[in-house]
């Protein structure tokens, strides 16, 4: 087993990284102060603008004094002491860009091509990759105007698109239109810098499951393990964001709930039930991968009532049952086209044996094992570390790492198993005539 105490901790794929961040005219605006401090906590450089209906809803002394840097606005634009226009030199300046709230009047210039505020000159002269996240009333988003020009912007390059979820508005309406949450905002930026834009699991779906399982003993007791469901809703996100459905099994979590969003989610406790959920999921999936820490054994029949300690003791050692193998039996299950990624959690310095074993035993395409005894690389670690087996591939070691940046590498190994999907059509037939095909789902609700 390849072990490493003494590596260093992987680093930020933010730190260091120059993000301009522009803010456009909607209530939502007043959650960027959160992620430009964020960001700077994270080690990035970052610069903001805000456009003038910006300016009204969010302090930009505020965002100045986060950022430590000036915070520009449609005033800075044409400056005789500088001695280029500032919009370009911001767009050179920004490798990363993140626009959000995207308001319907900036999205419009930015597909019609006018730049007469500063937010969307800059837009116009920015070839850096470009994260997207909207926000405005239900009516809006669903305006035909609005529509046609979310339609056009899906297939321009260097952009990365968080559409908004679905819940209470600051007009006090329940609908789409929801910014995506700040810890989205950094995941999509950290996605962009670890992964890029590029969006290869469009016309794909992926069922994944995470998180524990909790097997009762009584009312008042469960069997479980320590696992927060991170790695599984990373692999999830990460697949959203490189454009695949997703359908997300998964038992407790401890992890944001914002993590949730665009997610099509299924809440399970036991391991019964997630193979209830995984099984009725499982066909139309292009592909499946089974993250979440499922118990092995359970109470045949858990106790009515609570135990008293005494009878809790005498009842350990009698009525136990195996848990259902529920990866090997979906790999039993699976249709002809569907690839399937297993986890292992192995410990100690001779269990790679095992695990090999238990890869040949399962059936599945690929299997990532971590050591979870190892720093960087356990349960509640912000970071992930192992080995992936695959057929014929023998075993590629992953180094440790966010496990965003994992979860990108083991989805470019899955898709690597599937088919092609057919060829989108073209921007310039998508701009003639969107149709409802063409128009990204609305996310669902945690």
């Amino acid at each position: 087993m390849r072990t490493d105490p003494g590596a260093a901790a992987p680093s930020d794929p933010l730190a260091g990284r120059r993000i301009l961040v522009l803010i456009s005219g909607s209530i939502a605006a007043v959650k960027l102060p959160l992620v430009v401090s964020a960001l700077i906590r994270r080690g990035a450089e970052v610069r903001c603008v805000v456009s003038p209906a910006a300016a009204r809803l969010v302090s930009p002394v505020a965002l100045a004094s986060l950022s430590r840097r000036p915070c520009h606005s449609d005033e800075d634009a044409w400056n005789p002491a500088s001695p280029r226009p500032l919009h370009v030199e911001l767009a050179e300046w920004a490798e990363l860009v993140l626009l959000a709230p995207l308001s319907a009047s900036t999205l419009g210039r930015w597909v019609h091509g006018i730049g007469d505020t500063l937010v969307a000159a800059v837009l116009l002269a920015c070839e850096a990759p470009v994260l997207v996240a909207p926000a405005m009333n239900t009516a809006m988003w669903a305006s035909p105007g609005v529509a046609a020009n979310w339609q056009i912007l899906q297939h321009w390059p260097r952009l990365l698109p968080l559409p908004p979820g679905s819940g209470l508005l600051a007009c006090d309406r329940i609908g789409d239109g929801r910014m995506a949450e700040p810890e989205r905002l950094l995941l999509g930026l950290e996605s962009l810098a670890c992964w890029g834009w590029h969006r290869d699991w469009l016309g794909r779906r992926l069922l994944v499951s995470a998180g524990p399982t909790r097997e009762p003993l009584d009312p008042a007791r469960c069997l479980t393990n320590p696992s927060t469901g991170l790695m599984g809703l990373s692999l999830a996100q990460a697949a959203l964001l490189r454009g695949a459905e997703v359908d997300l099994v998964h038992g407790p979590l401890a992890a944001p709930v914002a993590l949730l969003e665009g997610l099509r989610v299924h809440p399970i406790q036991t391991a019964s039930e997630m193979e209830q959920s995984l099984l009725a999921l499982q066909p139309g999936a292009s592909a499946i991968a089974m993250a979440a820490a499922v118990a092995d054994h359970r109470r045949a029949t858990p106790a009515a009532t609570k135990l008293s300690k005494q009878a809790l003791e005498a009842s350990l050692g009698q009525g136990w049952e195996t848990v259902p193998d529920l990866l090997a039996g979906l790999v039993a299950r699976r249709p002809p086209g569907q690839a399937i990624l297993g986890f292992a959690a192995y410990s100690g310095d001779h269990a790679m044996a095992e695990v090999r074993a238990k890869f040949a035993r399962k059936g599945c395409d690929l299997l990532f094992a971590n050591p979870i005894d190892q720093p960087q690389a356990g349960f509640a670690s912000a970071t992930n570390a192992g080995w992936l087996l695959g057929s014929g591939d023998g075993a590629t070691w992953f180094d440790p790492a966010p496990k965003l940046s994992i979860a990108h590498r083991l989805l470019s190994a899955l898709g690597d198993r599937l088919e092609p999907v057919p060829a989108l059509r073209p921007p310039e037939e998508v701009a003639r005539n969107p149709g409802p095909q063409d128009r990204p789902p609305a996310a669902a609700a945690p």
